[in-house]
C-alpha cells in the first residue's frame, strides 16, 4: 500500500561505486532529480577501485523510491546492490526473540531450572498433567498456527511468506496483553494433516490462535480442533473481525438511533470473515441479513455444494431476495464488506434507508473510498489506519486471550465473543460517540482489561472456565 499523501519514509540505498569512472556528486544529482532527499551516508568499505557506500534517503512512496533506483542505476559505475527501508530492516532477523526470565548464573541455579532439580517438576505433572497450566510455558502461551493459504491482501502465499505476519501477531499479542505467543507456519495444506499437527503440539500451549487459512478449510479444522482439544480454539479471521465488526455496528445503531432487530443489512464477501460476521448479528437479534458473493445473492430454498454457503442460505435472507449486491441493497440500513475493492458504488449508496452505515473493511482498499461515500453515509467504517473508526481485530485478541489464559478457559463460546464485542463498544463513552468516533484506538489502554474482564465473566456463566482469574501477582501455591 502506497504512503498516504504528505507522510514520508527513508530507504537506504547500498551501493558499489566504482572510483574512475563514477563520483558521489553524480550519485547525489540522480537521487536530487529523482526527489529524494539524501539525509545519511556511510561508507562501508573500500579499496583501490571500489567503494560501497550506504545512502539513506527520505522517499513519499515506492514509485518514487523505483525513480530514484532507476536514476541511480543508470549512473555510469554506479550499481545498486541492496535497497532496504525502515520495514526491512525491523524485520531482519525476525521480530521475536526467547529469552529466559530468571537469568542462570551458577550451578545452584542450573540444577533448579534443569537436571536434577527439574526432575520433580516432571514428576509432579506426570502425577497431575493439569499441573502443565502452572509450572510451563503453557500458562501463558498460544501458538498462532497458518498454513499461508490466505494471507490478507495477499492470498495463497506459503507458509515461508506468511512468517512475518505471524511473527508481527506474536508482537501484538505480547504488547498489548503480555501473551507469549509464537508463530507456526506450516508447510501443508491438506486439512486432514494440519489438525493432526495442531493437536500434536497442543500440550505446549494454553490456546491456539489459528491464522490466514483459506475458506472453507478453515471451518473443518477450527470446528475439528474444537472438539478434539481441551485448549481453546479460536480462528480470529472469523471471530476477531466479528467481534470488532459488533463493536462497532453497536455503538452506529446507537447514534442513528435504529435497533439491531430491525436492521436491513447486506453482508457482501461470504468467506471465513462474512460467516463469521453474519453468525454474530444473529447472535445479537438481527434478523434480516442477506448475504452477496460474487454470482448474486445466497438465496434460502437453493442447494449450494459450498457446506458453509448451505447453513448461510438456511439462517439468512428471510424474504428470499435474489440478484446482484445493487439489487439487493435498497432500503439496507446497514453494508458490511468483506470481499474485495470497488465493488460498492455511489448508486448503491442512494438507494439505501436513512442514515446508512456503511463497513467497507476490504483491505488495503475497501469496497469503496470514504472521500465517495461520505456525502451520501451517515457511519463509516473501514480497515485502514488511515482513516476514522478501524475495525481492527487487534482491539479483540489480546483480550479475549488474555482472559482465556487467566481463568484456564476451555474453549471459547459465543457468550465470550459477545462479552467481548460489548466490552470493547463500552469503552467510548456517551459524551464521545461520533460519527468519527464509533469504535475505540487500537491504542486505549482501557480496551485489553476491559475485554479481559467481560471474557472471564461470560466464561464463568458459559460453564467453561476451569480456575478463578487472578486479581493481583500473588505467589501461587503450586500444590
Amino acid at each position: 500500500m502506497a504512503i498516504p499523501s504528505g507522510a514520508s519514509t527513508s530507504i537506504i540505498l547500498r551501493l558499489e561505486m566504482n572510483k574512475e569512472t563514477s563520483s558521489f556528486a553524480q550519485v547525489a544529482a540522480a537521487v536530487g532529480d529523482a526527489g529524494g532527499d539524501i539525509v545519511a551516508i556511510d561508507v562501508g568499505r573500500s579499496d583501490k577501485t571500489i567503494t560501497v557506500r550506504d545512502i539513506t534517503v527520505n522517499v513519499y512512496d515506492q514509485k518514487q523510491t523505483e525513480l530514484i533506483v532507476e536514476a541511480v542505476n543508470a549512473v555510469n559505475g554506479v550499481k545498486v546492490v541492496h535497497v532496504s527501508d525502515q520495514t526491512f530492516l525491523l524485520h531482519i532477523g525476525g521480530k521475536i526473540e526467547t529469552t529466559p526470565k530468571t537469568p542462570i548464573k551458577n550451578r545452584d541455579d542450573l540444577s533448579r531450572v534443569y537436571t536434577p532439580g527439574v526432575a520433580r517438576v516432571c514428576m509432579a505433572i506426570h502425577e497431575k498433567p493439569s499441573r502443565a497450566h502452572s509450572l510451563t510455558i503453557k500458562r501463558n502461551t498460544i501458538a498462532v498456527v497458518s498454513d499461508g493459504s490466505a494471507v490478507l491482501g495477499l492470498g495463497n502465499i506459503g507458509p515461508e511468506a506468511a512468517m512475518p505476519v505471524m511473527e508481527g501477531k506474536a508482537v501484538l499479542f505480547k504488547q498489548f496483553a503480555g501473551v507469549d505467543a509464537f508463530p507456526i507456519c506450516l508447510n501443508t495444506q491438506d486439512t486432514e494433516e494440519i489438525i493432526q499437527i495442531v493437536k500434536a503440539i497442543a500440550p505446549s500451549f494454553g490456546g491456539i490462535n489459528l491464522e490466514d487459512i483459506s475458506s472453507p478449510r478453515c471451518f473443518e479444522i477450527e470446528q475439528r480442533l474444537i472438539e478434539e482439544l481441551d485448549i481453546p480454539v479460536f480462528h480470529d479471521d472469523q471471530h476477531g473481525t466479528a467481534v470488532v465488526l459488533l463493536a462497532g455496528l453497536l455503538n452506529a445503531v446507537k447514534l442513528v438511533g435504529k435497533r439491531m432487530e430491525d436492521l436491513k443489512i447486506v453482508v457482501c464477501g461470504i468467506g471465513a470473515a462474512g460467516i463469521a460476521c453474519s453468525k454474530m448479528l444473529l447472535a445479537a437479534g438481527v434478523t434480516n441479513i442477506i448475504g452477496v458473493d460474487r454470482a448474486g445473492a445466497i438465496v434460502r430454498g437453493e442447494t449450494y455444494e459450498n457446506r458453509a454457503w448451505q447453513w448461510y442460505a438456511e439462517n439468512t435472507n428471510p424474504e428470499g431476495l435474489s440478484g446482484s449486491l445493487s439489487e439487493v441493497i435498497r432500503g439496507a440500513d446497514v453494508f458490511i464488506g468483506v470481499s474485495g475493492p470497488g465493488v460498492l458504488k455511489v448508486t448503491d449508496l442512494q438507494q439505501m434507508a436513512k442514515d446508512p452505515i456503511v463497513f467497507a473493511m476490504a483491505n488495503p482498499t475497501p469496497e469503496i473510498s470514504p472521500e465517495e461515500a461520505e456525502p451520501y453515509v451517515r457511519v463509516m467504517a473501514t480497515g485502514r489506519s488511515d482513516y476514522p473508526n478501524q475495525i481492527n481485530n487487534v482491539l479483540c485478541f489480546p483480550g479475549i486471550f488474555r482472559g482465556i489464559l487467566d481463568c484456564r478457559a476451555s474453549r471459547v463460546t459465543e457468550e465470550m465473543k459477545l462479552a467481548a464485542a460489548k466490552a470493547i463498544a463500552s469503552v467510548v463513552s456517551d459524551e464521545e460517540l461520533n460519527e468519527y468516533y464509533i469504535i475505540p484506538s487500537v491504542f486505549n489502554a482501557s480496551v485489553v482489561e476491559t475485554v479481559r474482564e467481560a471474557v472471564i465473566q461470560a466464561a464463568y456463566e458459559s460453564g467453561v472456565a476451569r480456575k478463578a482469574a487472578p486479581t493481583s501477582p500473588k505467589p501461587v501455591t503450586v500444590y
